[in-house]
């Protein structure tokens, strides 16, 4: 079977190579807003072709200078991005593309072909790439990469992209892999949690330390409260200031650093549970649900607002989808499944008993009310989801059996 993964490298490059990306980048974005624009003039019911598609964006780079500065392969992957991105929304998966801003985008350039890429491995830290009117570009070396040197496959295009910390490349790769055997490790279920992370039904769990350092912690709130006093001082219609959008810049590099943290976790630890076990069963949890705001309305507001704001922000900062979504592909390469079960009732039922009661959890400990049985509440509900998993239909994306709700936390007055 044929495997495709992305690698992302940090560049390292020159000042004048900078201001040719971001020029590049620049350009990417306003071929985007003018495609849109060209595209959904003359209402709803047009349906422009591809080749009256190509033939705009060619036309546009012969009026307007600028957008030269974007390579030609880089255009046209824009055309096929804006494309696929209707089809998504005929299809019912995304919504209808819109205009791309210039401060809330994120400028990103696309390779389509890896061929001309040229990479190289210069010494053990350090790997060198070729990219279209940029030159040659060294980036840090972090790892191997498929197709370059002896490691097996074939880089087949690239997408430079750039955050708050600077522009990175993401190399596409290919390689091809035999059908992986039955994996021979077993089955566990997971429980996704704040207080633990990851609470395995044979309690070898997962936890992890704040993403944030203390030091980052203080900063971070220092600068807030900057940016709130900054934007107080802002008079209503006034631009923004030069200062509060370089305080909005320090604070967005303090989180990218939390982010890039939690990643490495998720890699490292969704990792290890693919190659220890066999069948990994897990909530089929509707995140977005669950972390609803409980203000209600004026005729019906409700109550403990602040509490669950507060848990709402600790459930996202879990990234407990990309968890799933991080273990679905990785169980899939080395042979195992993931099984997604109904999440009602897993935390209020007794592992061993199988009575439910909500009055036999108390925080982090769980006392069974029929048969007296003592043990932490995680571990407790891990083993629920682990017996539950007959229930489950396997498969990445899969529809499980069932409601897939869990009791919210939204609490409203009567």
């Amino acid at each position: 079977m044929k495997v495709n993964h992305g690698y992302v490298r940090r560049l390292c490059l020159a000042p004048g190579q900078a201001a040719a990306l971001d020029e590049q980048g620049h350009a990417a974005r306003a071929m985007w807003n003018l495609l849109h624009a060209w595209w959904t003039w003359g209402g709803k019911h047009r349906r422009p072709s591809l080749k009256q598609a190509d033939g705009a964006i060619r036309q546009a780079r012969k009026d307007i200078p600028w957008l030269a500065d974007l390579p030609a392969q880089a255009a046209q992957q824009v055309l096929k991005t804006y494309v696929r991105a209707w089809k998504n929304c005929w299809e019912g998966r995304a919504s209808a593309p819109e205009f791309k801003s210039r401060i809330r985008s994120r400028m990103a350039v696309d390779v389509p072909q890896g061929r001309d890429l040229g990479v190289v491995r210069l010494s053990r830290h350090v790997g060198q790439v070729r990219i279209p009117k940029v030159g040659v570009v060294r980036f840090r070396w972090s790892g191997p990469i498929p197709g370059v040197g002896r490691e097996p496959g074939r880089i087949t295009g690239a997408r430079l992209v750039k955050d708050v910390l600077g522009w990175h490349i993401v190399f596409r790769t290919e390689v091809d892999m035999p059908t992986p055997a039955q994996h021979p490790g077993p089955a566990v279920g997971v429980d996704r949690g704040i207080t633990i992370a990851l609470a395995l039904s044979d309690r070898n769990n997962h936890p992890h330390g704040p993403w944030t350092r203390p030091t980052e912690a203080v900063r971070l709130l220092r600068l807030e409260r900057t940016a709130a006093r900054q934007k107080r001082a802002r008079k209503r219609g006034e631009p923004t200031s030069n200062r509060l959008h370089r305080t909005y810049h320090q604070i967005a590099k303090v989180r990218a650093k939390v982010k890039r943290r939690r990643g490495d976790w998720q890699h490292k630890t969704t990792t290890s549970l693919a190659q220890q076990y066999k069948v990994v069963v897990v909530e089929d949890l509707r995140i977005r649900n669950m972390t609803r705001s409980a203000k209600g309305t004026a005729e019906s507001p409700g109550v403990n607002v602040r509490q669950k704001a507060g848990l709402n922000r600790s459930m996202r900062n879990e990234a407990h989808g990309r968890t799933v979504e991080l273990l679905a592909y990785k169980l899939a390469e080395r042979g195992g499944q993931l099984l997604k079960v109904p999440a009602a009732g897993t935390s209020q039922t007794c592992s061993a008993c199988g009575h439910r009661d909500p009055a036999s959890r108390n925080g982090a400990r769980f006392v069974c009310t029929s048969c007296s049985w003592v043990g932490h509440a995680d571990s407790n509900a891990a083993l629920n989801i682990l017996n539950a998993a007959g229930l489950a239909v396997y498969g990445r994306g899969a529809k499980t059996i069932g409601s897939g709700r869990e009791t919210s936390t939204i609490r409203r007055a009567a």
